[in-house]
């Protein structure tokens, strides 16, 4: 089962790409996650993508497709996968399905979570990640036991420098100017499912479960 996963930044692509992950036993290939890990490592792909994210911005195709066309070569996605934030770009798109030519008619299923701004605003500005373990908290949502302090490792908390009211509304704004193509793109195919992202958690996997065992 192969599945793309579109949404706005903190749309919970991420929460229900684990959820998936773990009921079909297919990786979660999240290319935030790779651009993130390239950036604390100081390669020369994270320092260039670095300057896109800091501002909000996309990081552009050239760096992503190649990417994610060698992590689909690794033998754990012969089952399939699940792509979560990719692709952004009808150009990355338009590659992807290049590049899946020939694999018994490509990707599965495209779910796309919507959500609305001011909800995005609420969740990303109280979003909390543990410096050692990368563990998740909000500030709100899924506090820690004590301010400052992950439950699991007792790392500390950080926020993102991408998760400010000013910076996600500009990656909104960006996504939005790309997601129209792209859900027009993925319309024609018939595997094209748009989901309410502004549900709770396990109301929209419900959705999700709905769509992928139809």
């Amino acid at each position: 089962m192969r599945i793309i996963l579109l949404g706005p930044p903190g749309a919970g692509k991420g929460t229900q790409a684990k959820i998936i992950s773990e009921r079909f036993g297919i990786p979660q290939i999240s290319t935030g996650d790779i651009l993130r890990k390239a950036i604390q490592e100081q390669t020369d792909l994270g320092r260039r993508a670095k300057a896109f994210m800091d501002n909000g911005q996309l990081v552009p195709d050239d760096l992503v497709t190649g990417i994610v066309h060698d992590r689909l070569a690794e033998p754990d996605c012969s089952r399939g996968y699940i792509l979560d934030g990719f692709p952004r770009t009808l150009a990355q798109a338009e590659a992807l399905t290049e590049s899946l030519k020939g694999q018994r008619g490509g990707i599965d299923f495209v779910i796309d979570i919507r959500a609305d701004l001011s909800r995005l605003v609420k969740r990303l500005t109280g979003r909390r990640l543990c410096k050692n373990c990368q563990q998740m908290y909000h500030e709100e949502f899924n506090p820690t036991k004590m301010k400052g302090v992950c439950d699991k490792c007792g790392g500390e908390l950080y926020q993102r420098e991408d998760d400010t009211e000013e910076t996600i509304v500009r990656r909104f704004d960006v996504y939005e100017s790309q997601a129209r193509a792209l859900e027009s793109f993925y319309a024609s195919s018939g595997k094209y499912r748009p989901v309410n992202g502004d549900l709770p958690v396990d109301q929209v996997t419900r959705e999700v479960f709905a769509i992928l065992n139809h």
